[in-house]
């Protein structure tokens, strides 16, 4: 018979963790929304630092851990360098508002079309499935680059990854859905569109992706029913649009925010859109202009056809024209307004041209 061993004191409990806690007794109460994020920012939970030194993935409120090492060199640690007001409400949005490509999109009403609309179509959705992948690639990027402490911006970027995702995903299955199929690449991705990815800093990155890109963007998707064939598309291009306005009035609010936290960077931000404006200026930042596969799609997908392309070309016009008064609305918005008082903007003639 084996010596029985007394084990006793050997698996004492510790839960010194109970200790180390973030401020307790704060209860969060959902709204008329359900409980958002707006609804638990409170207390110190709620409060975001100017600047951030954390480097080891701690979540904003909770107690440091001993000996904690880093797991992210973040680059983004200043507030100003990403934060907007309407963080919350935005993804908040996002996550109501979210719709899948294989069953909210009527595909069994696209038929078939002429050989010219049918190659237009095709043309037009390989440019924005070029497009929307870099859409999604240079927000991916800067997530990882962000602290913790500002994850309401993190978590909108986040979203907005996914948006991209399905817009990729949309345009690839029109191009395959009425036995078209992808076109010829139009070099998006190297040209202005991937260039947004050489940016040295967020700020930098969102004033040429969310105002000046997907700006443009915008407008062609809700110009979408004039050039829609059927239901599905009509469906695809509104879907796509409702997104695609979150993530402007990100860019939006955030220089917004910038610019009051940190003035002395407007000159600076007044460069960036300096260069995207030449950009546009050019043809070369500007999907739909005259020129190029994109443009010509336009036109004929606008006219109705190619014998119509004159027609077409004229409506592209109008969709130009709309761009740019959508661009300085939402430049005039995000507090850089004076550069169209003041002369600075090489779009000036464009916009009395348009008015």
């Amino acid at each position: 018979m084996s010596e029985a061993v007394d084990t006793s004191g050997e698996h004492e409990l510790d839960l010194g963790w109970m200790d180390e806690k973030g401020p307790w007794n704060t209860k969060a109460e959902e709204s008329r929304y359900g409980l958002t994020l707006a609804d638990i920012q409170i207390g110190e939970y709620g409060e975001t630092p100017d600047v951030s030194d954390n480097l080891t993935g701690r979540p904003r409120g909770s107690a440091p851990r001993p000996g904690s090492y880093r797991i992210g060199n973040y680059a983004v640690r200043t507030k100003n360098e990403i934060w907007l007001d309407n963080a919350s409400f935005l993804y908040e949005e996002a996550l109501q508002r979210q719709w899948s490509s294989a069953t909210d999109v009527p595909w069994h009403t696209i038929e078939p079309l002429p050989d010219d609309i049918e190659q237009a179509e095709c043309q037009l959705a390989t440019f924005f499935t070029e497009v929307e992948f870099v859409a999604g690639d240079v927000p991916a990027r800067w997530v990882s680059e962000t602290t913790p402490d500002f994850f309401e911006a993190r978590q909108v970027l986040l979203a907005q990854v996914m948006d991209e995702s399905r817009h990729m995903d949309v345009f690839r299955k029109r191009a395959m859905a009425n036995g078209g199929g992808l076109m010829q690449a139009t070099g998006a991705t190297s040209g202005f569109v991937g260039s947004i990815d050489l940016s040295r800093d967020f700020t930098e990155m969102s004033s040429r992706l969310h105002l000046s890109g997907e700006g443009a963007v915008l407008t062609m998707f809700r110009m979408g029913e004039l050039m829609a064939q059927n239901e599905a598309e009509k469906a695809m291009y509104r879907l796509c649009a409702q997104d695609e306005a979150r993530h402007v009035a990100f860019g939006v609010m955030h220089m917004r925010y910038m610019s009051a936290a940190a003035p002395e960077r407007r000159e600076e931000i007044h460069c960036y859109l300096d260069e995207a404006e030449g950009q546009i200026v050019s043809g070369v930042g500007n999907p739909a202009a005259r020129g190029g596969p994109v443009g010509e799609s336009l036109a004929i997908l606008l006219g109705g056809g190619k014998d119509k392309f004159d027609e077409g070309m004229n409506m592209l016009t109008a969709i130009r024209r709309r761009q740019f008064r959508e661009y300085k609305k939402r430049i005039v918005s995000a507090g850089f307004g004076e550069r169209f008082e003041n002369g600075r903007s090489r779009l000036m003639e464009m916009f009395e041209e348009a008015a």
